[in-house]
């Protein structure tokens, strides 16, 4: 699981569960009723904004969040200029044999179209045109959760409301407005909760882990194109590591001068 997103989730639900001990009784604080107007709204309200489609597809792009980054644009730049060496001594057809050493499948369908001869425009078309289809999918998921987090505490509002209504009808009772108050609050609690420390950092994750995937593979298409216009594998390199953040190009650097 990403660092991140576990010391956050944890964090966040340590400084809650924490305050609720300090303000008195957590049992206070736990309503299922509350909880079910909350979640089923929102998931309802989730269902009729988004096709089904949408909100599978959505729900397995999310598990990006949960999962620790494993991209190495630092390796794939080494094989993309192994690969460049290799074109250039033995032209691009040599190149085939290595497609089953590349993980990336964008990068390996972009070197099978130069090996195939598509010209370096309608390669670049065809390879934008996917990047921006991953850029459309992914921002379905941010839009989902994004709207999660303005319906979940709408729904909190919905819950109280409905609590404040049936606290109204008994005030013969002066003795049961406070609970009943309080009662009511929680579903209020629970939709700024689940807004503020999920749903939507949730889509600010995914957010910024899409942008970072489209860079990575703007990185990779970088490489094959200039692999395709023969370019020396040093100024290939050196055209690469400028997508690096300055701390991990300084380590290549000097992974380089050990070697």
């Amino acid at each position: 699981m990403d660092k991140g997103t576990l010391v956050g989730i944890v964090a966040g639900m340590g400084v809650v569960i924490g305050a609720m001990f300090m303000g008195g009784s957590i049992m206070a604080f736990i309503d299922i009723p509350s909880l079910l107007i909350v979640l089923g709204g929102t998931i309802a309200a989730t269902l009729v904004n988004f096709p089904m489609g949408d909100v599978i597809g959505a729900m397995k792009i999310s598990q990006k969040v949960l999962k620790e980054e494993i991209m190495s644009s630092s390796k794939y730049i080494e094989q993309i200029v192994d690969i460049s060496k290799k074109a250039r001594t033995n032209g691009l057809l040599a190149i085939e044999e290595d497609l089953n050493n590349v993980d990336d499948d964008f990068l390996k369908v972009t070197l099978q179209h130069v090996i195939n001869g598509t010209e370096a425009e309608d390669l670049n078309k065809i390879m934008d045109g996917e990047l921006a289809l991953m850029a459309q999918r992914h921002k379905i998921g941010q839009k989902m959760f994004t709207a999660m987090g303005t319906y979940s505490p709408a729904f909190g509002m919905i819950g109280t409301l409905i609590g404040l209504i049936a606290m109204l009808q008994n005030l013969e009772d002066p003795a049961a407005v406070g609970p009943g108050m309080a009662m009511a609050m929680i579903t209020t609690f629970y939709g700024a909760l689940f807004a503020n420390l999920f749903f939507l950092p949730i889509a600010g994750k995914l957010k910024h882990r899409s942008e970072q995937e489209i860079q990575f593979k703007e990185m990779l298409l970088t490489g094959v194109l200039s692999i395709q216009a023969e370019e020396s594998p040093r100024v290939i390199q050196n055209k690469l590591v400028t997508y690096l953040p300055p701390g991990e190009r300084k380590a290549m650097a000097e992974a380089k001068q050990e070697d």
